[in-house]
């Protein structure tokens, strides 16, 4: 595929795939004229069969990739595997012609975002507010392709967790799979510490508060995910300190036990305390005049949720870290404005 020559540890039926070369130019809507056998390197190793195939079959629908996988039509090792199947190192992946549209990261713009750690394992970057950490629901890209577009030469780049698009603050990418493998472990297992700041609206009473309300995720009529405390969805703890009191409003840490999507943003406005700006579960009212600003405080034109703390193990050196990202300015601007603290 046109595609595969990017990573590394790959063989095609052509001969060996050599990292970082391009691959060559081919029109929009090309039919690949015969299967490629590519065999897996340490560095894919461990990705589900699906996923693989849709990092590396740029272009080609997903429905389409899901339907290959269901026809048998992709072999490894000569035989049929489901979509669940994880890669091993040495296993030769049979990838059936596809029909491949124009590269769509061809039109990503490149680019780079504050560094906080870098090294030869992984990158940890300061998310601006307003930005997809990936592309999909109608956005075209987000962190992960412009920084690979700025990135050509990288042999692998992947998100280790997601932010929301309107959060800002501290995202993981890990630059080996050893390192993808080794962080998810840690984030499942419990092992890493991670920490928000959010202003609450409202009255907050407690110094130290733990919200445990369960969590369901459905998709509205028009395709956005969106999230309810219902009995039966999944366990879901947030510990909540106060950091700040102002008039109606309160900057709290938010420490994640759990780490369901919009968890914070929820389990906040199921406890009557939105986070202002929230324009999905927040008071849209007082969002909306948030925005405009008035005499007696700034404007405030975004959700006041950032991931400012993280800590974990480093996958390779086995050292514990622990990283901070700094408010950004424009949220320190609105505190300002709401004045001296109180209480």
């Amino acid at each position: 595929m046109k595609d595969l020559e990017r990573f590394s540890g790959m063989t095609t039926q052509n001969g060996p795939v050599r990292g970082g070369h391009k691959p060559a130019a081919t029109s929009p809507n090309t039919v690949l004229p015969q299967a490629q056998f590519v065999t897996i390197g340490e560095e894919e190793a461990g990705q589900r069969i699906d996923n693989y195939l849709l990092r590396v079959c740029k272009g080609v629908p997903k429905s389409h990739i899901y339907r290959i996988l269901r026809s048998g039509e992709v072999r490894v090792n000569k035989g049929r595997i489901d979509q669940l199947y994880r890669l091993v190192a040495g296993d030769v992946v049979r990838i059936p012609p596809v029909r491949v549209a124009e590269k769509a990261e061809n039109n990503v713009p490149a680019a780079e975002f504050p560094i906080v750690f870098e090294d030869a394992h992984m990158l940890v970057v300061d998310k601006p507010a307003g930005v997809a950490v990936h592309g999909g629901s109608g956005v075209s890209f987000g962190v992960i392709e412009q920084l690979r577009a700025s990135r050509p030469d990288a042999k692998f780049l992947e998100l280790v967790h997601r932010l929301d698009r309107e959060t800002s603050g501290l995202l993981l990418l890990a630059k080996k799979r050893s390192a993808l493998t080794s962080l998810h472990e840690q984030m499942r297992d419990g092992l890493t510490d991670k920490r928000y700041l959010a202003l609450a609206v409202g009255d907050w009473k407690n110094q130290r508060q733990h919200v445990k309300l369960p969590l369901h995720k459905y998709t509205t009529a028009d395709g956005e995910r969106r999230v309810a405390v219902q009995a039966d969805g999944m366990p879901s703890h947030t510990v909540f300190t106060l950091l700040r009191k102002y008039d109606n409003f309160a900057l709290l840490e938010a420490e994640l036990k759990t780490g369901r999507t919009h968890q914070i943003r929820v389990h906040l406005a199921s406890s009557g305390f939105p986070i202002a700006g929230d324009d999905k579960y927040g008071d849209f009212a007082l969002n909306k005049a948030l925005q405009k600003g008035d005499g007696s405080r700034g404007a405030l034109k975004r959700m006041f949720l950032h991931a400012h703390q993280i800590t974990f193990t480093h996958p390779e050196t086995g050292k514990m870290m622990t990283l901070n990202a700094p408010l950004a300015p424009e949220c320190e601007k609105f505190l300002v404005s709401l004045g001296q603290p109180r209480g």
